[in-house]
């Protein structure tokens, strides 16, 4: 199963129809602020490549931040990457054998594209200085980003990886570290497929996985 905003672009969507998967859309709430109240990533936590999903308790979702990121971790599933002042203890538990990793920024899934499960990419610097020496973190320009209601949105959440794609949600070739980022990805043995017919939006990630238990 692979999860995805409503708002995601029908290109997008009849691109992971068309190779077989199975896809839920993601409809607003009103648990949050309009703009990102149909994003996976607020209500869902990927448990890491090929892992299972983590289904959040909507009613632990507040209207601001931080209310709205307790469930907003990336986990690699080796490392869980989160604001750990904030995350929700059922979260945690089920993530109890990832190291944890602490930073300060609550959208952490946002600001992180999770490429296998020592390997992430960032435009955020605190999540860059915290994760180096543990992972390999690439560090590229921040911004370049749609996001609907905001100046600019996240790579992170403008992506997803679903097999062995790293897919981003429009034209990565507009982004000024298009070439970093390729070639990082490729270089652990990834694809990378991204939509020339439209701008990157952060669509509040593509997570691929089964339920959890």
């Amino acid at each position: 199963m692979i999860y995805v905003s409503q708002t995601a672009n029908s290109i997008l969507i009849d691109h992971l129809q068309r190779a077989g998967h199975q896809v839920h859309l993601i409809a607003p709430t009103d648990r949050t602020y309009d703009p990102v109240s149909a994003h996976p990533d607020i209500y869902l936590c990927g448990m890491g490549p090929g892992g299972s999903v983590f289904f959040g308790d909507p009613s632990k979702i507040g209207p601001k931040y931080p209310q709205n990121i307790v469930y907003n971790a990336a986990c690699t599933g080796a490392f869980f990457i989160h604001n750990l002042t904030y995350t929700d203890q059922a979260l945690l538990t089920q993530a109890e054998s990832m190291e944890k990793i602490h930073v300060r920024q609550g959208y952490a899934k946002c600001n992180i594209v999770i490429v296998d499960e020592t390997s992430i990419i960032t435009a955020d610097r605190g999540i860059y200085k915290a994760c180096s020496g543990k992972l390999d973190v690439l560090l590229v320009d921040p911004g370049h980003v749609a996001l609907r209601g905001f100046p600019y949105g996240f790579l992170g959440g403008a992506s997803g990886r679903v097999g062995d794609e790293i897919i981003f949600n429009g034209n990565l070739k507009s982004h000024p570290d298009y070439e970093k980022i390729r070639s990082f990805i490729e270089s652990r043995g990834l694809k990378v497929k991204y939509f020339s017919q439209y701008a990157l939006e952060d669509i509040g990630s593509i997570i691929q996985g089964a339920p959890a238990d």
